[in-house]
């Protein structure tokens, strides 16, 4: 790993259409994915596989039985990402029912063991996983079992390992999606000389506690040792409990365990289901509900009791509760699930109520915008609306794994992290695809800007400043994020208090202010993190900001002679 050569050697498995690649190259442009795999098994068609390579290229990528690729035939690398499979012990199958790590596909875990031994002392200083939320608890009859075998047997290969349970509509995203991201890196590596004590790493200090901030629920501080060979591990850990003793926030190193419960801080802008929905008059017709259909629906939706027999020729009583129908707009959507396409009524799949009073189902790219992926990422010619819809049940929230990739980076080098590729942003299809759903539409789709949940706070204080002209073009693109670096600081008025800013609007010459910016983060930087050939290190004010909301029309202001202005929110958008 050479900062100088601009690059973290990213290899990523169990790649689906590339959420891993798209978050970590949303949070800096040195991660670079070398190699990846993508397989999917018991299937001719391989739609991932094909949605990869039409954004991402056919170079580096493996379309091939991950039990069948020789750990030589993998390039060394950094840092090895993948969300390996989890269906045996998934939200979607009832726990008591799932067969654990040793299920048919949990063995694929130990593919990942595998190439980690294998690549020996060339083994990567960084790893990042991604799993179901149940993995702590699994399998029902030795409850954490599964998840003490995968740190007992990283701990074994060197690496100290940290996870955390994320809701990402708890920090703001479009959905409620709970999973299991761990991190992990050896320890020899930079990260793991930073770690002083293993209670403040996990609740303060450390990777995931700097990603995603929390606070520890009273009482819930769990510490012990996993012990034994990995059969005996396997055979004994935690048998006869009734309760998994993993928190939902924790630590391990050389097989010692702390854990705690935690509640999320958050208090930043929201993402809702309606905020990210295209305009009903884009909706092809196959997306509504008929008339003679909805009552379907509802059925499906509603509460029920229903008479059953079992096997063993017993009878009872299932039930289920009702579910929102519709689906609620001011809220982040529910977990999109593998079976969220097609037509036929269904229980778990998303229906939106449109301005018009129809009944429609979810485009593939409403359910590309709730795992935060470019718009029509997943379209391909050749891949079905149902299967795109396949593809999101699968996949990742992007926005979770760009907030910990930022959070490694800063780690890593002790500074923050760059990127020319947002999450939002298109990749060109390789080769050029046709875009065919909005071909009667005039203004193609390019970037999502959700509309937010927040309220503004008129007594803030509010930083506006000059764009310089060739950057102007920059700020006038739909974005939903920026970065403004300053001149250099002996230019930034001293007047102006930087622990009390919290918006900032540029000021476009000629035009004046507009664009309404939540400043998310406020820090030193220099031009050369942009332009490294300029040798530009004298420091600078650097703000990372978030679109908020427009003015109906520019507004002149006066600004001091440095080209800027501090000054409170109500006094501009009144």
């Amino acid at each position: 790993m050479d900062k100088e050569q601009n690059k973290i050697r990213v290899v990523e498995l169990f790649a689906g259409v590339g959420g891993f690649r798209i978050g970590l190259e949303g949070a800096s442009d040195v991660f670079e994915t070398i190699w990846n795999n993508q397989w999917e098994p018991s299937t001719q068609h391989q739609d991932a596989s094909l949605v990869y390579r039409a954004r991402f290229g056919d170079k580096g990528h493996s379309n091939k039985d991950i039990n069948l690729v020789p750990t030589k035939e993998i390039p060394d690398h950094d840092l090895l990402v993948g969300g390996f499979p989890c269906q045996d012990y998934s939200v979607a199958a009832t726990l008591s029912k799932s067969g654990g790590i040793e299920g048919k596909k949990g063995v694929l875990w130990w593919q990942i063991y595998r190439i980690l031994n294998e690549k020996g002392d060339k083994r990567p200083q960084f790893i990042f996983f991604e799993n179901v939320d149940r993995l702590l608890n699994s399998p029902a009859t030795q409850r954490g079992r599964d998840f003490a075998i995968i740190l007992a047997s990283l701990a074994d290969l060197g690496y100290i390992v940290e996870w955390r349970i994320i809701n990402a509509a708890e920090y703001g995203m479009p959905q409620r999606r709970r999973r299991t991201y761990i991190v992990g890196y050896q320890k020899d590596s930079v990260i793991a000389k930073k770690i002083e004590g293993m209670e403040d790493w996990v609740e303060f200090d450390g990777v995931m506690a700097k990603a995603f901030e929390f606070k520890p629920k009273a009482s819930s501080v769990s510490a012990f040792d996993i012990e034994g060979t990995i059969p005996e591990v396997s055979a004994n850990f935690n048998k006869g409990k009734k309760n998994s003793p993993f928190g939902n926030a924790g630590m391990m190193k050389d097989r010692h365990v702390y854990s705690v419960d935690a509640d999320p801080v958050y208090d930043g802008p929201r993402q809702t289901l309606g905020g990210n929905l295209v305009d009903e008059n884009l909706v092809p017709e196959e997306f509504f509900i008929s008339e003679e259909d909805l009552p379907k629906w509802k059925y499906e939706k509603g509460a029920k009791k229903i008479n059953r027999v079992s096997k063993q020729g017993f009878e009872y009583v299932f039930s289920e509760g009702g579910m929102a129908f519709p689906d609620y707009l001011d809220q982040p959507s529910r977990t999109i699930i593998t079976g969220e396409g097609g037509t036929a009524p269904s229980r778990f799949k998303h229906v939106v109520k449109t301005p018009s009073g129809r009944y429609r189902r979810l485009l593939p790219i409403e359910l590309e915008r709730m795992n935060m992926f470019p718009d029509n990422h997943t379209y391909h010619p050749e891949v079905s609306d149902g299967r795109r819809a396949f593809l999101m049940g699968n996949a990742l929230v992007c926005g979770i794994v760009q907030e910990i990739g930022k959070s490694l980076y800063q780690f890593i080098y002790d500074e923050a992290p760059e990127s020319s590729r947002p999450i939002f942003t298109q990749r060109e299809a390789k080769p050029m695809l046709d875009l065919g759903l909005f071909d009667d539409e005039k203004k193609v789709l390019v970037v999502n800007r959700p509309k937010k949940q927040y309220s503004l706070d008129e007594t803030k204080h509010l930083l506006i400043g000059l764009v310089k002209k060739d950057n102007e073009e920059y700020f006038l693109k739909e974005e939903p994020t920026k970065i403004y670096y300053t001149g250099k600081t002996k230019t930034f008025p001293s007047t102006v208090a930087l622990n009390k800013l919290y918006y900032f609007m540029p000021y476009i010459k000629e035009k004046g202010v507009r664009d309404l910016y939540l400043i998310r983060v406020a820090r030193i930087g220099t031009k050369a993190e942009i332009h490294p050939k300029s040798n530009d290190e004298d420091p600078r004010l650097v703000f990372e900001l978030e679109y908020l909301e427009s003015l109906p029309e520019y507004k002149m202001v006066t600004l001091n002679r440095y080209w800027f202005k501090d000054t409170l929110l109500g006094k501009i958008v009144k």
